[in-house]
Protein backbone atom coordinates (compact mmCIF):
# COMPACT_ATOMS: atom_id res chain seq x y z
CA UNK A 1 0.00 0.00 0.00
CA UNK A 2 1.10 3.56 -0.69
CA UNK A 3 2.44 5.03 2.55
CA UNK A 4 1.31 8.49 1.42
CA UNK A 5 -2.29 7.28 1.28
CA UNK A 6 -2.22 5.17 4.43
CA UNK A 7 0.27 6.94 6.73
CA UNK A 8 1.09 5.36 10.09
CA UNK A 9 -0.02 7.12 13.27
CA UNK A 10 3.48 8.53 13.79
CA UNK A 11 3.08 10.70 10.69
CA UNK A 12 -0.01 12.33 12.20
CA UNK A 13 2.10 13.79 15.00
CA UNK A 14 3.31 17.40 14.58
CA UNK A 15 7.04 17.53 13.90
CA UNK A 16 7.74 21.00 15.35
CA UNK A 17 6.22 23.67 17.58
CA UNK A 18 4.77 25.55 14.62
CA UNK A 19 2.72 22.51 13.59
CA UNK A 20 1.51 21.84 17.13
CA UNK A 21 -2.02 23.22 17.62
CA UNK A 22 -3.26 24.58 20.94
CA UNK A 23 -1.57 25.51 24.24
CA UNK A 24 -0.37 28.83 22.86
CA UNK A 25 1.17 30.10 26.11
CA UNK A 26 2.87 26.80 26.88
CA UNK A 27 4.35 26.62 23.37
CA UNK A 28 5.56 30.22 23.53
CA UNK A 29 7.33 29.61 26.83
CA UNK A 30 8.75 26.30 25.66
CA UNK A 31 10.15 27.98 22.56
CA UNK A 32 12.04 30.41 24.82
CA UNK A 33 13.43 27.61 27.00
CA UNK A 34 14.59 25.63 23.96
CA UNK A 35 16.24 28.65 22.34
CA UNK A 36 18.01 29.58 25.57
CA UNK A 37 19.37 26.06 26.01
CA UNK A 38 20.67 26.00 22.43
CA UNK A 39 22.35 29.40 22.81
CA UNK A 40 24.09 28.31 26.01
CA UNK A 41 25.09 24.99 24.51
CA UNK A 42 23.72 23.19 27.56
CA UNK A 43 21.20 20.45 28.16
CA UNK A 44 17.64 21.69 28.59
CA UNK A 45 16.35 21.66 32.16
CA UNK A 46 14.39 18.57 33.23
CA UNK A 47 10.71 18.86 32.30
CA UNK A 48 7.52 17.26 33.61
CA UNK A 49 4.35 17.22 31.51
CA UNK A 50 1.18 16.37 33.36
CA UNK A 51 -2.42 16.15 32.25
CA UNK A 52 -5.04 13.72 31.03
CA UNK A 53 -4.26 11.02 28.43
CA UNK A 54 -4.14 12.01 24.77
CA UNK A 55 -3.35 15.72 25.18
CA UNK A 56 0.08 15.66 23.53
CA UNK A 57 2.67 14.97 26.23
CA UNK A 58 4.61 12.43 24.17
CA UNK A 59 4.32 14.56 21.04
CA UNK A 60 5.73 17.62 22.80
CA UNK A 61 8.65 15.58 24.14
CA UNK A 62 9.48 14.39 20.62
CA UNK A 63 9.21 17.95 19.32
CA UNK A 64 11.61 19.15 22.03
CA UNK A 65 14.22 16.60 20.93
CA UNK A 66 13.75 17.56 17.28
CA UNK A 67 14.02 21.29 18.01
CA UNK A 68 17.21 20.72 20.03
CA UNK A 69 18.67 18.37 17.41
CA UNK A 70 19.34 15.60 19.95
CA UNK A 71 18.47 11.92 20.26
CA UNK A 72 15.05 10.96 21.64
CA UNK A 73 15.22 7.94 23.98
CA UNK A 74 11.87 6.66 25.19
CA UNK A 75 10.79 4.29 27.95
CA UNK A 76 8.00 4.05 30.52
CA UNK A 77 7.71 3.77 34.28
CA UNK A 78 6.22 0.25 34.45
CA UNK A 79 9.02 -1.13 32.23
CA UNK A 80 11.74 0.04 34.63
CA UNK A 81 11.38 -2.74 37.18
CA UNK A 82 14.95 -2.66 38.55
CA UNK A 83 17.48 0.10 39.11
CA UNK A 84 19.82 -1.68 36.68
CA UNK A 85 17.28 -1.17 33.89
CA UNK A 86 17.45 2.60 34.31
CA UNK A 87 21.21 2.59 34.85
CA UNK A 88 21.73 0.83 31.51
CA UNK A 89 19.71 3.51 29.72
CA UNK A 90 21.42 6.42 31.49
CA UNK A 91 24.96 5.20 30.79
CA UNK A 92 24.19 4.91 27.05
CA UNK A 93 22.92 8.47 26.68
CA UNK A 94 24.99 10.89 24.64
CA UNK A 95 25.55 14.54 25.55
CA UNK A 96 22.30 16.56 25.74
CA UNK A 97 20.12 13.58 24.75
CA UNK A 98 16.47 13.68 25.78
CA UNK A 99 15.24 10.77 27.89
CA UNK A 100 11.45 10.48 27.92
CA UNK A 101 9.76 8.43 30.67
CA UNK A 102 6.02 7.97 30.16
CA UNK A 103 3.80 7.25 33.17
CA UNK A 104 6.74 8.21 35.35
CA UNK A 105 4.62 7.99 38.51
CA UNK A 106 4.55 4.19 38.12
CA UNK A 107 8.30 3.74 38.61
CA UNK A 108 9.29 1.70 41.69
CA UNK A 109 10.87 3.73 44.51
CA UNK A 110 14.17 1.84 44.15
CA UNK A 111 14.39 2.93 40.52
CA UNK A 112 13.26 6.46 41.29
CA UNK A 113 16.08 6.95 43.79
CA UNK A 114 18.63 6.23 41.04
CA UNK A 115 17.35 9.32 39.25
CA UNK A 116 18.07 11.76 42.08
CA UNK A 117 21.88 12.07 41.64
CA UNK A 118 21.51 11.57 37.88
CA UNK A 119 19.16 14.54 37.56
CA UNK A 120 21.05 16.86 39.93
CA UNK A 121 24.72 16.05 39.35
CA UNK A 122 24.70 13.81 36.26
CA UNK A 123 26.21 11.02 38.33
CA UNK A 124 25.12 7.44 38.83
CA UNK A 125 25.58 5.76 42.21
CA UNK A 126 25.89 1.99 41.86
CA UNK A 127 26.28 -0.55 44.66
CA UNK A 128 28.57 -3.43 43.71
CA UNK A 129 28.57 -6.60 45.76
CA UNK A 130 26.55 -7.56 48.81
CA UNK A 131 26.93 -7.49 52.56
CA UNK A 132 30.15 -6.20 54.17
CA UNK A 133 32.00 -6.40 50.84
CA UNK A 134 29.54 -4.09 49.09
CA UNK A 135 30.91 -0.79 47.82
CA UNK A 136 29.51 2.26 46.06
CA UNK A 137 30.82 3.35 42.69
CA UNK A 138 30.08 6.73 41.13
CA UNK A 139 29.82 6.90 37.35
CA UNK A 140 29.81 10.21 35.51
CA UNK A 141 26.97 10.66 33.03
CA UNK A 142 26.72 12.89 30.01
CA UNK A 143 24.48 15.93 30.64
CA UNK A 144 20.98 14.95 29.55
CA UNK A 145 17.40 16.16 29.75
CA UNK A 146 14.78 14.05 31.51
CA UNK A 147 11.24 14.61 30.30
CA UNK A 148 8.60 12.88 32.36
CA UNK A 149 4.91 12.47 31.52
CA UNK A 150 2.20 11.58 33.97
CA UNK A 151 -1.56 11.53 34.18
CA UNK A 152 -1.43 11.62 37.99
CA UNK A 153 1.08 14.18 39.16
CA UNK A 154 -0.10 13.82 42.75
CA UNK A 155 1.34 10.30 42.87
CA UNK A 156 4.88 11.55 42.23
CA UNK A 157 7.00 11.79 45.35
CA UNK A 158 8.03 15.28 46.38
CA UNK A 159 11.80 14.60 46.00
CA UNK A 160 11.29 13.58 42.37
CA UNK A 161 8.77 16.27 41.49
CA UNK A 162 10.94 19.04 42.95
CA UNK A 163 13.90 18.05 40.77
CA UNK A 164 12.10 19.07 37.60
CA UNK A 165 12.93 22.58 36.50
CA UNK A 166 9.74 22.92 34.43
CA UNK A 167 6.31 21.59 35.37
CA UNK A 168 3.94 22.07 32.43
CA UNK A 169 0.26 21.19 32.62
CA UNK A 170 -1.72 20.30 29.50
CA UNK A 171 -5.41 21.20 29.63
CA UNK A 172 -8.32 19.98 27.53
CA UNK A 173 -8.55 21.55 24.07
CA UNK A 174 -11.35 23.79 22.85
CA UNK A 175 -13.70 22.52 20.11
CA UNK A 176 -12.19 25.10 17.73
CA UNK A 177 -8.66 23.80 18.34
CA UNK A 178 -9.82 20.23 17.86
CA UNK A 179 -11.50 21.18 14.58
CA UNK A 180 -8.15 22.55 13.35
CA UNK A 181 -6.41 19.35 14.44
CA UNK A 182 -9.00 17.24 12.62
CA UNK A 183 -8.60 19.34 9.46
CA UNK A 184 -4.81 18.85 9.57
CA UNK A 185 -5.23 15.09 10.04
CA UNK A 186 -7.74 14.93 7.21
CA UNK A 187 -5.24 16.59 4.87
CA UNK A 188 -2.57 14.04 5.83
CA UNK A 189 -5.04 11.18 5.34
CA UNK A 190 -6.19 12.75 2.08
CA UNK A 191 -9.78 12.73 3.33
CA UNK A 192 -12.13 15.42 1.96
CA UNK A 193 -13.51 17.14 5.07
CA UNK A 194 -15.80 20.17 5.13
CA UNK A 195 -15.31 22.83 7.78
CA UNK A 196 -18.65 22.10 9.45
CA UNK A 197 -17.75 18.39 9.49
CA UNK A 198 -14.48 19.16 11.27
CA UNK A 199 -16.32 21.35 13.77
CA UNK A 200 -18.83 18.59 14.48
CA UNK A 201 -16.09 16.05 15.15
CA UNK A 202 -14.12 18.56 17.23
CA UNK A 203 -17.18 19.37 19.34
CA UNK A 204 -17.70 15.71 20.23
CA UNK A 205 -14.05 14.80 20.93
CA UNK A 206 -14.02 15.33 24.71
CA UNK A 207 -11.35 18.01 24.47
CA UNK A 208 -8.73 15.43 23.45
CA UNK A 209 -6.76 15.33 20.16
CA UNK A 210 -6.23 11.56 20.35
CA UNK A 211 -9.98 11.02 20.49
CA UNK A 212 -10.55 13.58 17.70
CA UNK A 213 -8.18 11.73 15.37
CA UNK A 214 -9.71 8.38 16.28
CA UNK A 215 -13.24 9.65 15.59
CA UNK A 216 -12.14 11.12 12.26
CA UNK A 217 -10.74 7.76 11.13
CA UNK A 218 -13.96 5.97 12.08
CA UNK A 219 -16.15 8.61 10.44
CA UNK A 220 -13.99 8.21 7.33
CA UNK A 221 -14.70 4.46 7.41
CA UNK A 222 -18.47 4.97 7.50
CA UNK A 223 -18.35 7.57 4.73
CA UNK A 224 -16.06 5.43 2.59
CA UNK A 225 -18.39 2.44 2.78
CA UNK A 226 -21.48 4.53 2.00
CA UNK A 227 -19.76 6.24 -0.91
CA UNK A 228 -19.75 9.73 0.61
CA UNK A 229 -17.23 11.91 -1.22
CA UNK A 230 -16.97 14.71 1.35
CA UNK A 231 -17.54 14.62 5.11
CA UNK A 232 -19.88 17.42 6.18
CA UNK A 233 -21.75 18.05 9.41
CA UNK A 234 -24.64 15.75 8.50
CA UNK A 235 -22.36 12.88 7.49
CA UNK A 236 -20.21 13.30 10.61
CA UNK A 237 -23.27 13.43 12.89
CA UNK A 238 -24.74 10.31 11.34
CA UNK A 239 -21.49 8.35 11.71
CA UNK A 240 -20.89 9.54 15.28
CA UNK A 241 -24.44 8.53 16.21
CA UNK A 242 -23.67 5.06 14.87
CA UNK A 243 -20.66 5.02 17.23
CA UNK A 244 -22.92 6.04 20.15
CA UNK A 245 -21.18 9.41 20.63
CA UNK A 246 -23.78 12.06 21.44
CA UNK A 247 -23.84 15.82 20.85
CA UNK A 248 -21.78 16.54 23.98
CA UNK A 249 -19.17 13.89 23.22
CA UNK A 250 -20.49 11.46 25.83
CA UNK A 251 -20.23 7.78 24.95
CA UNK A 252 -22.22 4.85 26.31
CA UNK A 253 -20.06 4.48 29.45
CA UNK A 254 -20.33 8.19 30.27
CA UNK A 255 -24.10 7.99 30.07
CA UNK A 256 -24.18 4.72 32.00
CA UNK A 257 -22.18 6.30 34.82
CA UNK A 258 -24.51 9.28 35.02
CA UNK A 259 -27.65 7.15 34.73
CA UNK A 260 -26.47 4.89 37.55
CA UNK A 261 -26.02 7.95 39.73
CA UNK A 262 -29.41 9.38 38.81
CA UNK A 263 -31.62 6.29 38.56
CA UNK A 264 -30.06 4.09 41.25
CA UNK A 265 -28.80 6.59 43.79
CA UNK A 266 -31.00 9.67 43.27
CA UNK A 267 -28.08 11.63 41.86
CA UNK A 268 -25.62 10.79 44.64
CA UNK A 269 -23.42 11.23 46.53
CA UNK A 270 -21.93 7.82 45.80
CA UNK A 271 -18.46 6.53 46.68
CA UNK A 272 -16.07 5.64 43.86
CA UNK A 273 -15.91 1.94 44.80
CA UNK A 274 -19.69 1.61 44.81
CA UNK A 275 -19.95 3.45 41.50
CA UNK A 276 -17.28 1.24 39.92
CA UNK A 277 -19.11 -1.93 40.98
CA UNK A 278 -22.45 -0.59 39.76
CA UNK A 279 -20.92 0.30 36.36
CA UNK A 280 -18.90 -2.95 36.12
CA UNK A 281 -15.78 -0.88 35.55
CA UNK A 282 -12.39 -0.50 37.24
CA UNK A 283 -12.08 2.34 39.79
CA UNK A 284 -8.96 3.76 38.20
CA UNK A 285 -10.54 3.72 34.75
CA UNK A 286 -13.50 5.73 36.01
CA UNK A 287 -11.24 8.17 37.85
CA UNK A 288 -8.66 8.67 35.09
CA UNK A 289 -10.62 8.25 31.86
CA UNK A 290 -14.24 9.23 32.40
CA UNK A 291 -14.45 11.55 35.39
CA UNK A 292 -12.10 14.37 34.25
CA UNK A 293 -14.16 15.26 31.19
CA UNK A 294 -17.50 14.79 32.96
CA UNK A 295 -16.37 17.07 35.78
CA UNK A 296 -14.88 19.73 33.52
CA UNK A 297 -18.01 19.67 31.34
CA UNK A 298 -20.26 20.16 34.34
CA UNK A 299 -22.03 16.78 34.29
CA UNK A 300 -20.44 15.43 37.47
CA UNK A 301 -19.02 16.81 40.68
CA UNK A 302 -16.93 15.38 43.48
CA UNK A 303 -17.84 16.03 47.09
CA UNK A 304 -16.31 14.79 50.36
CA UNK A 305 -19.12 12.23 50.50
CA UNK A 306 -18.78 10.97 46.92
CA UNK A 307 -19.76 11.65 43.31
CA UNK A 308 -22.92 13.54 42.39
CA UNK A 309 -24.75 14.16 39.12
CA UNK A 310 -25.37 17.82 38.35
CA UNK A 311 -28.51 19.54 37.06
CA UNK A 312 -26.86 19.66 33.64
CA UNK A 313 -26.62 15.85 33.65
CA UNK A 314 -30.32 15.55 34.47
CA UNK A 315 -31.20 17.85 31.57
CA UNK A 316 -28.87 16.11 29.15
CA UNK A 317 -30.29 12.67 29.94
CA UNK A 318 -33.86 14.02 30.10
CA UNK A 319 -34.38 13.00 33.69
CA UNK A 320 -36.44 14.84 36.29
CA UNK A 321 -34.43 16.25 39.21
Amino acid sequence: MDDAIFPPDEKLRPQNLDEFIGHEDLRANLRVYLQAAKERGQALDHTLFHGNPGLGKTTLAQIMAAELGVNFVSTSGPVLERSGDLAAILTNLQAHDLLFIDEIHRMPISVEEVLYPAMEDFKLDLVIGQGPAARTVKIDLEPFTLVGATTRVGLLSSPLRDRFGMLLRLEFYTPEELARIVQRTARILQTPLAEDGAQEIGRRSRGTPRIANRLLRRVRDFCSVTGTERIGKEEASRALARMDVDESGLDSMDRKLLLVLIDHYSGGPVGLKTLAVACSEDERTLEDIYEPYLIQSGFLKRTPRGRMATAKAYRHLQRMA
